[in-house]
């Protein structure tokens, strides 16, 4: 696929991916988006009644 590179180890397996930001720049914004989304996925979750109690109280 043109602009995009993959970086393969010595049984030629797929480790790395070099993407061409000038041409897929738009679409890097998403896939970072998943990436920090699934970082994230076990993270504690604070009920959103909370989160709104924190606002009001100026405590984030």
């Amino acid at each position: 696929m043109e602009g995009i590179l993959y970086v393969t180890d010595d049984n030629n397996k797929k480790k790395f991916v070099q993407i061409d930001l000038e041409k897929y720049g738009e679409l890097w914004s998403e896939f970072y988006d998943v990436l920090i989304a699934e970082s994230r996925k076990n993270d504690k979750r604070i009920p959103l009644e909370e989160v709104k109690r924190m606002f009001a109280a100026d405590e984030l």
